[in-house]
């Protein structure tokens, strides 16, 4: 299994630390960025070879790749999204579709979290896939929300949801074994295909539309981010130094 991290978004609403670097290297400690934290909690847990998907400032990456290889004992591979800053992130991840076969743990450049969470997803290894759930935090119309069926499979994943409805939060780790490889690419290709503005998240629910079953991991009450704005910016800097 490798480890995987999203990283191509411009993010936009963190003018100007992102006007000459993508989010996942905006500083969140000191010198630690947000890709540091993700490449960390990975090797800690054992993942070494990691895939990042960069796009957006993607030369700023390349130009940090041998710094951060020495620093967290990884080896980095980086495939390239050249429609970073047109097309959403469902064709991110679909452009690493070919390291699904190795079986990932992916998680979001975008989010600030321990390595419990990753912890908690390899605990929960058998199904094909498994999200990463926040079953604690009490949810508004922004948050990437989950329901699930009678057996507690994902049913629906989405932001457009009233959160009264929803069993919790999808926080931007996955893990994919690799037997869901082949399945997965298609419906993210599907996904990106009919509409590239959508979330790889869609893809997910395409994969259960065709019948696929993704299991969930509720990772408890965890001091976590996702790092959208200059207040998201905030809080996972007063988490990451509790790290």
């Amino acid at each position: 299994m490798i480890g995987m991290v999203l990283a191509a978004g411009a993010g936009r609403r963190l003018r100007p630390y992102t006007d000459s670097l993508p989010k996942a290297l905006v500083p969140v400690d000191g010198e630690t960025t947000i890709l540091d934290i993700a490449l960390g909690n990975l090797a800690e847990v054992g993942l070494t070879d990691v895939v990042i998907v960069v796009g957006y400032r993607a030369e700023a990456v390349e130009r940090r790749r041998a710094a951060l290889e020495e620093r967290h004992g990884v080896s980095l591979t980086l495939v390239h999204n050249d429609k970073a800053e047109e097309w959403n992130n469902a064709y991110s991840m679909w452009l690493a579709r070919e390291h699904f076969s190795k079986g990932v743990l992916m998680v979001n450049g975008d989010t600030v979290h321990p390595v419990g969470v990753e912890k908690t997803l390899l605990a929960n290894r058998g199904p094909e896939i498994v999200l990463a759930v926040d079953n604690v935090k009490t949810l508004a119309d922004e948050e990437m929300k989950v329901t699930l069926d009678d057996s507690g499979h994902l049913a629906r994943i989405t932001k457009l949801m009233d959160p009264a409805r929803a069993h919790g939060e999808y926080i931007g780790a996955t893990l994919i074994e690799p037997s869901a490889a082949a399945p997965l690419a298609d419906a993210l290709k599907a996904t990106w295909e009919g509409d590239p503005d959508l979330y790889y998240e869609d893809g997910y629910q395409e994969l259960v539309r065709r019948g696929g079953r993704i299991a969930v991991a509720p990772i408890g009450a965890v001091d976590w981010v996702e790092v959208d704005n200059h207040d998201d910016l905030e809080k996972a800097r007063r988490i990451a130094k509790g790290y």
